[in-house]
């Protein structure tokens, strides 16, 4: 897992301050959940990124030398800390869906945390915690105190120790993303696009203005015979006011839009001498097509503005599967991802930490609060996929579990393998063919002409060298790939954003089709000098990296180091 730089904020109430709350104008906020609940396209996408962001799974971490996060034993205190957040993993799916749309409208989210024993929660164990996530709306600070609004009933926060945190007491912590001018105060992406949204609440209002006034689109139908307008059977045939028709009309269309009055133009006669033909007034205006032109470059200002790609929003009807699984990809990197990151920075200081410490844990300032994302990245057509590949022994059972969407809680346990091993052991034994007879012994004292020895294994430089060579390998088939048929011409110029290298794990490719499209010719040109370098048969390496390269291209599995001393397996020993 890439390190990443985390630019979040987060604050927990104590005594001492109360960061943020208060600071600057903060009334944008409420405008923009005025916008979330009339504007469906901001509606959609914070739903969309909340629906995401639910399917994180959070865990306890240490960040390593080269910047990875190692997962922390399950036996250790950070694990159960985690594990316990917002009462479990379904408790945590819904805080981290909240905070998709509290992180994407205001900015801006609460966690008040309570001893259940207190609150007494049917939601919560007893001996553990409330979790709840508030919007800005729900929180309020005044004469400097916190006060909640926790199912319709004002809950004051009591003061925290500035000093260290009481883990049976109630917390509150402030969750949001900084403002680059003025980091205490929240920021967002419907923020900056607010004046962008008022004009399309207006437009919105044009457009239903123009779909229900039917008169606009009737218009006036001129007829050369004689000059009176259409009287009402009320007014014994006295000349009606054009004006009053026109209103009585309208309101006839707006009230029952499948009457004549919705569809028939208004008739006035004029004398013939005034008019050659009939003529057809229309009462259109410019602005009519023009408005709804405007309300599409709107939403498309919108979307352009969100943290996750415009076609997300404005539709994937015009992009094949490869293009919208790589929106999806760089949606929950550039969208998703930092906003994990906010919520796990904040559990982090104001939360773990704080617990670890009062507890005296020497090394409480290393454990973290991380976010696996691999759960939202599995691609449907690609279980059968790892099944297959997992049984040819390409890949691990942590990358089965993976690509199929388990993790590693779902393993088996040393018994249920054991378990498993001694009836695989005993089916064996029951379907192995009879022993061979005793033979006689050969009693001469003579040395044999061979020994025994161990299995040789690969050394480093042998290692090195295959890596390379399929790394090599795989960045050739890459590049042939992009003029095949699976990289259309209208997606090569994204392709290239993605590694040669890695470009078989996006496109889908047959395993005739690797040899029909020669992505693998020439590939292993240096493989017999290697051979003969490491003391190995030639034909057998390139045999052996070949098969390896195609089953990877076919299964769409990226290349892993880690493997490749598997695949010189069958080729130890063998001398040139």
């Amino acid at each position: 897992m890439a390190r990443q730089e985390i630019q979040a904020a987060a604050s927990r109430y104590t005594s001492r301050k109360i960061r943020g709350r208060g600071v600057g104008d903060q009334s944008w906020q409420y405008r923009a959940y005025d916008m979330y609940h009339l504007v469906p396209e901001v509606r959609f996408s914070a739903s969309w990124i909340s629906n995401l962001m639910a399917g994180a799974r959070l865990f306890a971490g240490r960040r390593a030398d080269d910047g990875t996060i190692e997962p922390a034993p399950d036996n250790h205190r950070s694990s159960e800390i985690v594990a316990q957040i917002a009462g479990g993993p379904d408790g945590q799916a819904k805080m981290l869906g909240a905070f998709g749309k509290h992180l994407t409208v205001p900015g801006e989210g609460w966690i008040i945390v309570r001893p259940n024993d207190e609150v007494l929660s049917p939601y919560s164990p007893e001996d553990g915690h409330d979790w709840r996530v508030l919007s800005v709306r729900e929180v309020q600070q005044q004469s400097g105190r916190l006060t909640a609004e926790i199912d319709g009933e004002e809950v004051p926060i009591p003061e925290g120790d500035p000093e260290g945190m009481d883990p049976d007491g109630p917390v509150a912590i402030r969750v949001w993303e900084p403002d680059p001018e003025r980091a205490i105060e929240a920021d967002s992406p419907v923020r900056s696009s607010l004046d962008t949204l008022e004009e399309l609440l207006l437009l919105n209002a044009a457009v239903k203005a123009i779909a229900r006034s039917r008169i606009t689109g009737r218009g006036l139908l001129l007829i050369p015979k004689g000059t009176r307008f259409p009287s009402t059977s009320t007014q014994d045939d006295a000349e009606d006011d054009l004006i009053e028709i026109f209103m009585t009309i309208a309101e006839t269309a707006i009230r029952d839009p499948e009457s004549a009055a919705a569809t028939v133009p208004i008739i006035l006669e004029l004398p013939a001498d005034t008019i050659a033909d009939f003529k057809h007034i229309k009462f259109e205006s410019e602005f009519d097509e023009l408005a709804i032109k405007l309300r599409d470059e709107a939403i498309r200002r919108f979307a352009t503005g969100l943290e996750i790609p415009a076609e997300i929003l404005l539709g994937l009807g015009d992009v094949n599967h490869w293009s919208a699984w790589t929106l999806t990809s760089e949606a929950i990197r550039l969208g998703i991802e930092p906003k994990l990151a906010t919520v796990a920075h904040a559990l982090t200081q104001q939360w773990l930490r704080p617990i670890l410490e009062s507890e005296g844990d020497p090394d409480w300032h290393r454990w973290l609060v991380w976010y696996d994302t691999s759960p939202l990245r599995v691609r449907a057509n690609r279980a059968e996929t790892a099944l297959q590949t997992f049984d040819r022994g390409v890949i691990s059972a942590e990358a089965l579990r993976r690509e199929t969407g388990f993790d590693e809680s779902d393993a088996p346990t040393e018994e249920e393998e054991t378990e498993r091993d001694e009836e695989e052991t005993q089916s064996t034994e029951e379907e192995a063919p009879p022993a061979p007879p005793d033979l006689p012994v050969d009693e001469s004292e003579n040395e044999p002409d061979t020994l025994a020895s161990a299995s040789p294994t690969a050394g480093d430089g042998l290692l090195a060298a295959a890596d390379g060579l399929i790394w090599g390998a795989l960045t050739a088939a890459g590049e042939k790939l992009r003029k095949t048929p699976a990289c259309p011409r209208s997606e090569r110029s994204r392709s290239r954003d993605i590694a040669s290298a890695r470009l078989h794990t996006i496109l889908s490719v047959e395993a005739a089709q690797v040899e029909q499209w020669r992505l693998l010719d020439g590939a292993w040109s240096r493989a017999p000098e290697i051979a003969r370098r490491y003391g190995l048969d030639p034909e057998c390496l390139t045999a052996s990296l070949d098969g390896y390269a195609r089953e990877l291209i076919a299964a769409g599995v990226e290349h892993e180091y880690r493997l490749v001393p598997t695949v010189l397996t069958a080729c130890l020993g063998t001398a040139a």
